[in-house]
């Protein structure tokens, strides 16, 4: 064997590196060894210079136990759940100096970078579906999304009358925000959304809406296993993971490859990159002139509907769609963790969440996901669909924590070929809480 073989062997053999954060674990101890340094002896610096490596670093410890931890991975969202509620108990119980807390608190709510972190979601998640899936998604598949949704609040609004919680509060705290595609992109714009309309603070609106999510999110999940064995039972309910009853599964295979075609982009570049954080942030911009224009419907709203529109129409090259792509990808991927600390310490107040909890906000959270399969698989029946795989992508993909929660349902539920239209729910789905929301803000108050 010759020396350059047996060092190739020797490398082969060789035991991958732990890694956090895309480095190996002695690099990011060390950053995190300097972070904490100049926490505790009072340097960090302000503004999101200082606010950024502490939350990257929370971001990547609380997601690793999360991922790690069985129950937590499984049944309750993984790193995300953690990462909220992990920087909250750092918050609530002092255990990291106030002027640090401070920092981060600055940095979500008056440096903006909440409204950043949207803005590359929306526009890039949108720009980066297939155009023709999303144009036969509006045409067939939304109803089954509005049928889930329509009977899920409707069914918490009586339910939080009777109970004594008030429909009003029930529909507003828990049933949207179930609903609404998670957390980044739903819970947290709600609150914005619901705090402007009812002069509230959103932190308060958000220690609430946190926990339905998480709740929602985790008996979705289970659901998706009692889905998958109901159509082991009751066989003419079932598709076995294909979406229409009259069409061949071909037809549920071309949207699949549509959708993976929607995926493939060209290699990551910095300047397209650069382009994507131009374009998103000009959207969000938009949405602020049209909220300026016609303020009965909110900013993220207009958003998200001047980002559909032009997508459907195809206004934008080729080009553009792919640099808010690669932006969001950019930003999903090394950003989301920041987010999460940011919610868990600006927004989630533990003793707030504490006091939501009661038998009475179980069986809401309980109710809203039950409507959504409900609602879903009757719709879904209307319009052409088999009951168990439109609850599953219809109902329990709106309920479950966006894309994490797509795949952990999916999982659950044996049918991951349905993932285009858990994506769907899950981007489409979601961008139309907010603006149902918007309306709703409007009329019932």
């Amino acid at each position: 064997m010759t020396s350059i073989s047996i060092l190739e062997h020797t490398e082969a053999r060789k035991a991958p590196a732990f890694q956090i954060y895309g480095m190996a674990w002695p690099y990011f101890a060390i950053f995190t060894a300097v972070v904490l340094s100049a926490i505790f002896l009072g340097k960090l610096p302000e503004g999101m210079v200082g606010a950024f490596p502490i939350m990257i670093i929370l971001g990547a410890v609380f997601n690793l136990i999360g991922d790690k931890t069985p129950v937590i991975s499984t049944f309750l969202g993984g790193g995300a759940i953690v990462a909220i509620f992990g920087s909250a108990a750092l918050s609530t119980f002092g255990l990291l100096p106030e002027v640090t807390i401070t920092t981060m608190t600055q940095f979500m709510k008056g440096g903006g970078f909440l409204d950043f972190y949207i803005a590359s979601l929306i526009t890039g998640s949108i720009m980066g579906m297939n155009r023709k899936l999303l144009i036969k998604a509006a045409l067939r598949y939304l109803p089954v999304i509005v049928g889930g949704v329509a009977v899920s609040l409707a069914a918490v609004a009586v339910c939080g009358a009777l109970t004594g919680y008030g429909a009003q509060k029930a529909v507003f705290f828990v049933a949207i925000p179930i609903m609404g595609g998670g957390m980044g992109a739903g819970a947290v714009p709600l609150a914005k959304i619901f705090g402007e309309g009812l002069a509230t603070d959103p932190a308060a609106m958000l220690s609430v809406m946190v926990p339905a999510v998480a709740l929602g999110n985790a008996l979705a999940i289970i659901c998706g296993g009692l889905l998958n064995r109901l159509g082991e039972r009751c066989t003419s309910l079932s598709g076995n993971g294909r979406l229409m009853v009259m069409e061949q599964a071909g037809t549920d295979n071309q949207a699949a490859q549509e959708s993976k075609d929607a995926e493939k982009r060209e290699p990551l570049d910095l300047t397209r990159m650069g382009a994507g954080l131009l374009v998103a942030t000009s959207f969000f911009a938009l949405g602020s002139v049209l909220n300026y224009i016609f303020p009965a419907v909110h900013g993220y709203a207009w958003m998200i509907l001047s980002v559909a529109v032009v997508k459907a129409s195809g206004l934008l090259p080729q080009k553009f769609e792919t640099c808010c792509y690669q932006w969001f990808q950019f930003v999903m991927n090394n950003l989301t963790g920041v987010l999460l600390v940011g919610i868990g310490i600006a927004y989630t107040n533990l003793n707030e969440v504490a006091a939501a909890f009661s038998p009475q906000y179980l069986l809401l959270v309980s109710v809203t996901v039950f409507g959504a399969i409900i609602g879903a698989g009757l719709m879904g029946r209307i319009v052409g669909f088999f009951a168990i795989e439109a609850s599953i992508t219809g109902g329990l993909c709106m309920a479950n924590m966006g894309g994490t929660g797509d795949v952990a349902v999916l999982s659950a539920a044996k049918r991951m070929e349905l993932m285009p239209f858990a994506q769907v729910s899950s981007r489409i789905g979601g961008a139309f809480m907010l603006i149902l929301s918007s309306i709703i803000i409007q009329l019932w108050v």
